[in-house]
């Protein structure tokens, strides 16, 4: 297939091309300032020709957010409906990535694909309005949703947390919110899963199996470094205050992936050992 990836140098971009690349497909690899998402007659040019359009561009800048929602809901809201309204005009398929924002972040049991969504920042507004965009524009797309995404092609938690290891003997880390710490590689090759078995329309969860905190993802970082895990203590996010709300919760659930008999993704402490030495360098 020819595919065309936005977002092609940010951390999950990268490893889409690679994974896609590999598996033959025929990649246009973009990103600014090649390719603006946010620029309708850029989009028709870089889409056209293509079967399949992946946008991995995002304003991800969560705090940030807080203060630019616009510039957030042009990059996250605008950007996707021009690429998906392009993608319906040559009747290629869109991949718009999403994220565990939209949701509210209270719940005790993971999200379907289907529960009510009710982001609680700028960040997972402009997030949820460029699902509903993408869908309105290109009814052919699939909405890939992530979470605690982390990968060797940018900055993550992974590589903060190694890099404050070597700068402090203790490490206080939020023990009281959930959900799936997730490897770039991992979820490009869901991604892949899904355009290669042409899936029907809709939300699916690209996240890895099991949950975790932020504190059990860290002592477990620790561990397969060979780092003593007990550096690593527990505390509260009422200690972190971050101008964003975060949320407490935000395992999602893989519902459809199972009833579609796909593979999905691998349990995120499996990832986490296949994947950590690469992500922080050696």
């Amino acid at each position: 297939m020819k595919i065309l990836i936005t977002g092609a140098h940010g951390m999950l971009g990268q490893d889409v091309v690679a994974v896609l690349r590999a598996a033959g497909h025929q990649v246009t690899a973009t990103d600014l300032p090649e390719v603006d998402i946010t620029d309708p007659a850029s989009c028709a040019r870089a889409v056209a020709g293509h079967d399949v359009v992946i946008n991995t561009a995002a304003y991800t800048a969560v705090d940030a957010a807080e203060t630019n929602e616009g510039l957030a809901f042009t990059i996250n809201a605008v950007g996707p409906a021009l690429l998906a309204r392009a993608a319906h005009g040559v009747g290629a398929r869109m991949i718009q990535v999403s994220t565990d924002y939209v949701f509210a972040g209270d719940a005790t049991s993971p999200y379907a694909e289907n529960a009510p969504i009710a982001p609680q920042g700028a960040y997972g507004r402009t997030k949820a309005s460029g699902e509903w965009a993408v869908r309105a524009e290109c009814p052919d797309s699939l909405i890939v949703r992530t979470a605690w995404l982390y990968g060797p092609g940018g900055p993550n938690f992974v590589k903060t947390m190694v890099g404050l290891a070597s700068q402090r003997e203790t490490l206080s880390v939020v023990d009281d919110q959930r959900g799936q710490p997730t490897t770039t590689i991992d979820l490009a090759r869901f991604i892949l899963e899904l355009i290669e078995a042409a899936v029907p329309a809709g939300i699916y969860h690209g996240t890895c199996q099991g949950e975790t905190t932020w504190f059990g993802f860290t002592q477990a970082i620790f561990t397969e470094l060979g780092l003593d895990p007990a550096r690593v203590e527990p505390t509260t996010s009422a200690a972190f205050v971050r101008p964003a709300p975060r949320p407490a919760y935000s395992v999602l659930g893989h519902e459809r992936t199972a009833a579609l008999g796909l593979s999905g993704l691998p349990d995120w402490r499996t990832a986490l050992a296949a994947t950590v030495r690469a992500v922080v360098g050696g």
